[in-house]
């Protein structure tokens, strides 16, 4: 329980997090690029529940990482693990819209921050 506890209410923070995010905050900025892509942003269920699974695995590596590191280390890694090499992936793909960065750099950083601390505390 030491361990499941922790990753789950750190994957329910992601979830929760990311949605916030990519609906409330920067929806229309996702969906003004892809249409001058001649794309769909892709908000289908099924896309909903990959993401869910996308933030479970992250908790699980944040999990992972913070066994061997200290609090700030876990952050500074899992966010570069998880995001830098997201932006990294879209950005060469042309789908990401550069100028969400200036909100979704710190918003990621909390994010990360705040999972990284659940996890330390709770485990």
């Amino acid at each position: 329980m030491k361990t499941v506890i922790p990753i789950l209410i750190a994957s329910l923070w992601i979830s929760i997090s990311e949605f916030a995010r990519n609906e409330f905050i920067l929806k229309s900025y996702w969906t003004k690029h892809y249409e001058s892509l001649g794309l769909i942003f892709p908000s289908s269920p099924i896309n909903g529940a990959i993401w869910g699974i996308w933030s479970l695995a992250f908790s699980i590596t944040i999990y992972l990482i913070s066994k061997k590191f200290s609090l700030s280390e876990t952050v500074f890694i899992s966010w570069f693990a998880g995001f830098v090499l997201m932006w990294l992936v879209i950005g060469n793909m042309g789908v990401l819209p550069f100028s969400i960065l200036y909100v979704a750099v710190p918003l990621s950083l909390l994010e990360v921050f705040l999972a990284s601390f659940i996890i330390k505390k709770l485990s």
